[in-house]
Order: structure tokens, then C-alpha cells, then sequence
């Protein structure tokens, strides 16, 4: 009983914390919110097949990594692609460890080569514009599987029992998630960081529809209607991001940004193509009582300036490849921002290099608050184990604020 009051007090306490930091308020200390991957299960003896393949073995390696670094925050399972779910709807956009890659890899994202194999055509714009699911349903569905049947086309064996399967699996994903955010409060006092999850309306086009090629295309060549398209998705995207949003309103809604990168495309499309249907959801999502962690994978430089449009406090702003300087200079003084050690000092660097690092990070950007520590990255398999846990020390020797 008492250690069970004393992990109610610890995750109490770490709520708070957590709570204040992303909404840009100084709490008690800099939260430790590390997005670890692959990683986690490298730290206790597991390969990328194993973590990706068996969900109990992933979790597990979630709740000693909580328990053995004092996490105050993390994901229940950031290997979200786990196998018992893609595999049975036989999801072809997937290259899995074990099966597709060598079992020490991590599951990639393959991109359709030429608009043949795009999970939409160049020319299905307007069956998608007027309704989204039903074309998700009846045509993008049975293109990413290698199982599912389109209407019209006589029926498997192997298309029902994919359905089945499926929708078994994600019953049981389901319940998982909802059995280790219990298990990380109670047995080790730790937050579960996220809870709902947000894509981009041109990120969806771009990442699970037309493919970087396509929409990079399309752009040029029918312009109105990859706008009416971010238009027309964009309500979805809300609901989604709504649907399975913490009830209590303490953790942020998750967003993992893509296409907007100024790696991809330029800042007039980044305007015109981009921002306008994310910042309107990312709105609503504010006023619905939620942040957004904006989860910025590579460089937005000259796009960050954009973000100062929405209502302060609204995001978090997470700094993968960005100088995260900068980015305080820039979004400081409205967001909290996370991130701070890149990933290849993790990967390549010594402890010693961590905690200079960290010290440094906290002195800046964490000065006066609002700053989460965490890699720049969702860690891999190729985050030093000492150096994980040199960043979890000096996070918990130089982030304590004297009031």
C-alpha cells in the first residue's frame, strides 16, 4: 500500500511537471520526456524484429526504462508498427525487420515509385474530394493490402479473414495501450506523454495517398485540387485527432510533421498547400481544451515564423534538425520546446559529451521554463545505453529550477 501511494504521489508529481513545462510555465524541474524507439529495447537485450513483432516484449522494455532512468514522461510504445496489426491486413507501404529487412533495422516507410503504384491516381482527385472514406474504403484500402478485395471484384478467404484479423488486432492493441499507461503510472509513476494523434492534411496526401512524387507533381499540374483535397480531409483529421484525446485534458495531442520541412518544398508552398488547413485544425484542437506537440522532423527554418500565428500555449514545439537556439529565439516566448541532444552524439558521442550538452540546452533554452529534455529524434537501436543514461543524470542534476 505504501509504495502504491508513493508511486500515486511520484506520478502526481511528474503530471505537473509535465503539465507546467508544456505549457510554457517553469514547475519544479526540466521534465525528462525521451520518444524512445528501437532503443528501448536494445537497452535490455531486444532486436528490432522482436520489439516490432512482439508488442508484450516492446511494452515491457517501456516500463524498465521508466523505472531503471526515472522517466518522467514517454510513449507507451514508440514502435507504433507492430506486426500483429499490419501484417494481418497485409499493409504493403510497411518494410518490417524479420520479414522485409534484417532483423537489427527499423521499419520503414516505402514511397510508390510512379504514379501505377501510388495508392492514389493523379486522376482520382474528385471521387477523393467528394468523400474522403469512401474512397479510403473502397479504393486506397484495397490497393495498400494484399488481401483486402475492391468492391465489385469477387471475394477471398483471405480478404475476410484480413478484416477480421484486423479489427481483432486492433481490439487487442487497443486494450494494450490502455493496460500500459495503467502499468506506467502504477509501477513506475510515469506519465503517458500523448494521448490522440494529429497528421497534417498535406501530410496525409503526400505520405499515404499520391507518395512525394506524385503531390510534388500535382502541385504544378492541378493545383485547386490538392487544395480542395487538404480541404476536404481536414475535418477527419480533426476528428480523429479528437476522438481518442485524453479526457482529463492533461497530455497533448500528437504530430508527426513531414512535407512542410523546408527540405521538401519551398516556403510559398509551405504557405499556399501547408499551413493554411494545419493551422485552422491545430485552432480547434486549442479550443477544444488541447495543445498539439509538434513533432517538426527535419529543418523549418524559415517556416517557423508561421507557427506564431496560433494562440500561445496551443503547441509544443518538439527540434529535431533546427539550431534549438533558435527556435527558443524565435518560438520562446509563446511555446514550450523540447528536444535538445542530437541523436548522432547519442549514437557516437561520449557521456561526458552528453552532460556538457544537456547542461548547455538547460541554461538557454530551459532557463525560465517551458523545455522538455529529449533527443532530437525518436531514438533507435543505435542510442549508446551510457549515454542514455547520462542524459537522464544530467537532466536530473542541471534541471532543477531554485525558486
Amino acid at each position: 500500500m505504501d509504495i502504491q501511494m508513493d508511486m500515486e504521489k511520484l506520478y502526481n508529481e511528474r503530471m505537473d511537471r509535465y503539465w507546467k513545462a508544456n505549457h510554457n510555465e517553469k514547475p519544479d524541474k526540466v521534465p525528462f520526456r525521451p520518444f524512445a524507439a528501437e532503443a528501448v529495447g536494445a537497452f535490455y537485450g531486444l532486436n528490432s524484429q522482436q520489439v516490432t513483432h512482439d508488442v508484450e516484449q516492446g511494452m515491457e522494455a517501456i516500463i524498465k526504462m521508466c523505472r531503471e532512468f526515472d522517466i518522467d514522461a514517454t510513449v507507451v510504445n514508440m514502435v507504433y508498427v507492430w506486426t500483429g496489426l499490419t501484417e494481418a491486413y497485409g499493409t504493403k507501404y510497411f518494410g518490417v525487420p524479420g520479414i522485409d529487412l534484417d532483423v537489427h533495422e527499423s521499419f520503414q516507410y516505402r514511397e510508390p515509385k510512379n504514379d501505377d503504384e501510388a495508392w492514389m491516381r493523379a486522376d482520382e482527385y474528385d471521387r477523393f474530394i467528394e468523400n474522403p472514406v469512401e474512397f479510403t474504403m473502397n479504393v486506397w484500402a484495397p490497393r495498400m493490402s494484399k488481401y483486402f478485395e475492391p468492391p465489385g471484384a469477387e471475394n477471398t478467404w483471405k480478404n475476410n479473414l484480413a478484416w477480421l484479423k484486423g479489427g481483432i488486432g486492433w481490439l487487442y492493441y487497443g486494450m494494450k495501450i490502455g493496460t500500459q499507461i495503467q502499468r506506467m503510472k502504477n509501477e513506475a509513476g510515469t506519465v503517458s506523454c500523448l494521448k490522440g494523434a494529429l497528421k497534417a492534411p498535406f501530410d496525409i496526401l503526400a505520405d499515404k495517398f499520391r507518395g512525394f512524387r506524385g503531390i510534388s507533381y500535382d502541385m504544378h499540374r492541378q493545383p485547386e485540387k490538392v487544395l480542395k483535397a487538404t480541404e476536404a480531409v481536414a475535418p477527419h483529421m480533426l476528428n480523429n485527432a479528437l476522438l481518442d484525446a485524453d479526457p482529463a485534458k492533461k497530455v497533448p495531442i500528437s504530430h508527426w510533421m513531414h512535407r512542410g520541412a523546408t527540405g521538401f518544398f519551398s516556403e510559398d508552398i509551405f504557405k499556399k498547400f501547408y499551413w493554411p488547413t494545419l493551422r485552422e485544425i491545430t485552432e480547434e484542437i486549442w479550443k477544444a481544451g488541447y495543445q498539439t506537440i509538434y513533432y517538426a522532423e527535419g529543418k523549418w527554418g524559415k517556416n517557423l515564423k508561421y507557427f506564431l500565428e496560433l494562440p500561445e500555449k496551443s503547441i509544443i514545439f518538439h527540434c529535431d534538425k533546427d539550431d534549438i537556439f533558435e527556435v527558443h529565439r524565435v518560438l520562446g516566448r509563446k511555446f514550450a520546446i523540447s528536444g535538445g541532444v542530437p541523436n548522432d552524439m547519442l549514437a557516437y558521442g561520449k557521456p561526458e559529451d552528453i552532460k556538457k550538452r544537456v547542461k548547455e540546452v538547460i541554461e538557454t533554452v530551459g532557463k525560465d521554463g517551458g523545455f522538455l529534455l529529449d533527443a532530437e529524434a525518436i531514438m533507435q537501436q543505435d542510442t549508446k545505453r551510457e549515454n542514455f543514461k547520462a542524459m537522464a543524470e544530467a537532466c536530473a542534476e542541471y534541471g532543477v529550477y531554485k525558486n
